[in-house]
């Protein structure tokens, strides 16, 4: 599934596909998937033995209560971007379970702090706490984290692979790989 996503085929046969905020894919074949992070999070799904998967690229971790049933599903939102892929998952016949996730991003932008940290307004922790709930409730495999810190990250995700390149301009993110 593809939102509006830019997409182009590369020389090698590559398509590669840009992800702005809020935007989400999932699909197969010779796929890379592109993103810049700030304060968002970026969460891979991939299947190790069929090599499908995709990425999305969540503003917030959610809507609140207030957004009604019958809206549909927005992935500029944590929560409902987690229901995408699983509509996807399900579509190809498969479960969460048997997929394994990456996160990344969360990054503070400005050094001087967090100014809405005391109001409860902490975005880049709220994301990465967020990410990291949904991947244990719907069951992926966690395989490797990239998050917080301050700066911004230049992700690249490949479908055919399963492999995650990442540049981060910054310091302080906590990493990790399982």
């Amino acid at each position: 599934m593809l939102s509006s996503a830019v997409s182009a085929a590369a020389e090698d046969g590559v398509l590669e596909v840009f992800l702005q905020p809020g935007e989400f894919h999932f699909g197969e074949g010779r796929t890379r998937l592109r993103t810049l992070l700030g304060s968002c999070v970026a969460i891979s799904v991939w299947h190790p033995r069929l090599k499908i998967g995709g990425l999305c690229h969540y503003m917030l971790p959610g809507r609140g209560a207030h957004h009604g049933a019958h809206r549909a599903l927005d992935g500029r939102y944590a929560d409902e971007a987690m229901l995408l892929f699983a509509r996807e998952m399900r579509a190809a016949g498969t479960t969460p379970r048997e997929y394994e996730a990456k996160l990344f991003g969360g990054g503070r932008m400005f050094a001087s702090g967090c100014e809405g940290c005391r109001s409860g307004m902490d975005v880049p922790n709220r994301n990465v706490s967020r990410g990291r709930e949904l991947v244990q409730q719907y069951g992926l495999r966690l395989k490797a984290e990239h998050l917080g810190g301050e700066g911004h990250r230049n992700l690249l995700f490949e479908i055919w692979s399963g492999d995650a390149y990442l540049k981060f301009w910054g310091q302080n993110a906590e990493q990790s790989a399982r």
